[in-house]
């Protein structure tokens, strides 16, 4: 099965960093083109077509927010992804300015590379959609039919050329960022700026700087005059990954934009005009943070003007069909170069596992399967951790929190108690981990 695999440019004067990007973009079956400079990567780009640009910014010379406002200006419809070390908000505010939406932090892992790159090029894929038709919405990265799931599509569909705040909730796992993205790149707002701000990656004492921009001499360290990401985003969409993270400070600075549609950088005195969409996401309960006092509830009713309930995997379970499709292509031609089958077997196991870790989990159960096996998935291709059914209580109802304790107890057990690898089938963090034990 023949299979169309882009050609990739990757720019940073590091060599090391260079041969190791080409060895694992090659080896995710990509064409690769390589330069250590700027204008190196401009001879290549002239003779040559490129698909997708991967490049440092911090380059000798000439640097990387130049080589993205050259791509910006002559070839306006190639995707940029940005690999650094740091990505602080005036570089995120720079590569708004030139449409850029997607970084990668160094260091990364090999799925890591790979997710960024699938990314970009779906983003890419999603503004040319809007641009050639803009009366058909197409969702193809959000894959599902299930009543849950529509529900979420027609909201998805009703808030895309507005500019209404969206509070997403829902589990880890089950994409809130692709609803995100969808909001955006199938709007009208979709060639303005989609800027993603993790709140919970970002230290407490730094959120607000980067957020909202500051000015020289703020604090130590602020030896100049810097925007945030909410700049970064203006006339676009900024989301807030995580907001139940967010210190109480932060959350007074969030209420002003969202009630006075402007900003204050740290250490200023006047108030900056803001145009943005604001998109947040959170698999915390903000009502209850709420009544603990941890989260603001007149925030929370600015945030949910319009609420986005993400639906687990276990509450959608005629879509798992589509999605281990979905999977089993997407590796299947990565790592066999065909298309393999599911036995009955191994699919019926699929719609009975709960999938505690949603989506994810379940596109790294497709992906080993994938990995281990010839001709088609088999029962034996499956984790045996899947294997393991909860034993549910029959003598009462047990709450959502105890029932979750119950199946990590069951797979830790199943893996003898390592962390990592619990963490790994669950789908989740160590940290993720850790937290639900101690609950």
């Amino acid at each position: 099965m023949a299979y169309k695999k882009e050609n990739i440019l990757i720019v940073d004067d590091d060599i090391h960093i260079l041969e190791l990007l080409q060895r694992q973009l090659e080896a995710l079956n990509y064409y690769t083109f390589k330069a250590v400079s700027v204008k190196e990567a401009v001879t290549i780009l002239k003779g040559n077509t490129i698909d997708l640009l991967v490049t440092d910014l911090q380059m000798p010379e000439v640097d990387g927010f130049q080589l993205i406002q050259y791509v910006s200006e002559h070839y306006s419809k190639m995707p940029v992804l940005v690999v650094s070390g740091y990505i602080s908000a005036k570089g995120a505010l720079e590569m708004g300015k030139s449409g850029v939406v997607d970084y990668l932090v160094k260091p990364f892992t090999k799925e890591e590379l790979k997710n960024a790159i699938d990314k970009s090029l779906v983003n890419n894929t999603s503004k040319k959609e809007v641009k050639v038709s803009k009366s058909v919405s197409k969702f193809d990265e959000l894959i599902g039919e299930s009543e849950a799931f529509n529900v979420v599509k027609d909201i998805i569909e009703r808030v895309k050329d507005i500019k209404a705040t969206v509070l997403i909730q829902g589990e880890s796992g089950t994409g809130k960022e692709l609803i995100a993205r969808a909001i955006h790149y199938n709007g009208k707002y979709a060639r303005a700026p989609f800027i993603a701000v993790n709140c919970g990656a970002i230290p407490e004492n730094l959120l607000e700087a980067e957020l909202f921009g500051y000015e020289k001499g703020a604090f130590t360290g602020a030896n100049e005059s810097r925007n945030g990401f909410f700049q970064a985003a203006n006339g676009g969409t900024i989301f807030l990954d995580e907001i139940g993270n967010a210190s109480a400070k932060v959350q007074n600075s969030l209420l002003r934009v969202l009630q006075e549609k402007e900003i204050i950088k740290v250490g200023a005195q006047k108030a900056q005009p803001i145009d943005i969409r604001v998109v947040a996401a959170t698999n915390s309960n903000l009502l209850e943070l709420v009544t603990q006092d941890k989260f603001r509830q007149d925030l929370f009713y600015r945030l949910a003007v319009v609420e986005i309930k993400a639906p687990p995997l276990r509450n959608r379970k005629t879509d798992i069909p589509l999605l281990v499709d979905k999977f089993v292509m997407k590796y299947g031609l990565e790592y066999k170069d065909r298309f393999l089958k599911v036995s009955p077997e191994a699919l019926d196991l699929l719609l009975r596992y709960p999938w505690p870790g949603n989506i994810r989990e379940l596109e790294n159960c497709i992906q080993r399967a994938v990995i281990m096996s010839d001709k088609s998935i088999e029962l034996s291709h499956i984790p045996d951790a899947l294997k393991y059914q909860i034993d549910f209580p029959e003598e009462a109802l047990v709450s959502l929190a105890e029932m979750e304790k119950k199946y990590i107890k069951k797979v830790l057990d199943t893996v003898g108690n390592n962390k990592t690898k619990a963490a790994e089938i669950l789908g989740i963090d160590r940290k993720t981990l850790r937290n639900k034990m101690s609950d």
